[in-house]
């Protein structure tokens, strides 16, 4: 089954209202601690001034995403994935669609294992590669047993179509807000480029509260998403990324 892209002056057609973030109404009964978006008063510039706990997306030092340049080439350990098919639950968040994982999914990196918990979706991608914009990316977020996060993004260029995405949008809520559970199982280990190469720094959540610690590795190679598909993602959200950071002093390692 193929989701078709729908007119927004379709009769029925879900709509993208003006204000409560990219594309997305702020979830009816929703606390103020979501009142942040893409665009405005509570866009990405405004973030550290909207709560307390947020200050840090305004006055961190490691902040994501970022564009990586000027990084030293090394032979960089290769990530172990450990991806199986397992099931999954959709959801469409008001700010992005956000695929919630079963149990069994992991990666080794630098000698510590971190569990996958979810991955979320950006148009454009949030990071760039010596200035380059690519049309989506995907955050796969994984958390150690100390709670330390790394994840691994994946850049989505136009081309071919992806059946791991594909697989996502055939199972895209009717509502926002309505966590939608599979029949099908997913294996994330299909979404992977076959170069497995990456760069690798230190950097934050790159939503409020902008945490900071987090490792992230971006994967060199691009992998295809077709236009029927980047069209669907775009019709919810036409822009859900936020604007690059300060590199300041930080360390980028990358492939030789």
């Amino acid at each position: 089954m193929r989701v078709a892209v729908v007119s927004p002056d379709a009769p029925g057609a879900r709509r993208s209202p003006s204000s409560g973030g990219a594309g997305g109404r702020k979830p009816a009964g929703a606390p103020k601690s979501t009142a942040w978006s893409y665009e405005g008063d509570t866009g990405p510039d405004h973030w550290s001034r909207l709560r307390p706990e947020y200050a840090l997306c305004g006055k961190g030092s490691r902040q994501s995403p970022i564009d990586i340049r000027d990084g030293i080439g090394v032979v960089l350990d290769p990530i172990g994935f450990e991806y199986q098919s397992s099931g999954f639950s959709v959801i469409d968040t008001g700010r992005t669609v956000q695929v919630n994982v079963g149990t069994g999914n992991s990666i080794e990196v630098m000698g510590r294992r971190y569990v996958l918990e979810r991955m979320e979706f950006r148009r454009p991608a949030e990071e760039r590669i010596n200035g380059r914009v690519f049309d989506m990316g995907v955050h796969l977020i994984h958390k150690d047993a100390e709670g330390r996060i790394a994840v691994v993004a994946v850049l989505l260029d136009r081309g071919a179509e992806q059946p791991v995405i594909q697989t996502v949008w055939n199972n895209l809520p009717l509502e926002r807000g309505e966590e939608l559970p599979a029949r099908t199982g997913i294996d994330l280990s299909a979404l992977l480029p076959s170069d497995r190469r990456y760069y690798t720094y230190m950097g934050s959540m790159t939503t409020p509260p902008c945490k900071e610690g987090v490792l992230w590795m971006v994967m060199k190679s691009p992998v295809a998403v077709s236009s029927d598909q980047l069209a669907i993602f775009s019709r919810l959200y036409p822009m859900n990324a936020r604007p690059v950071q300060d590199v300041a002093d930080r360390l980028i390692k990358g492939p030789r």
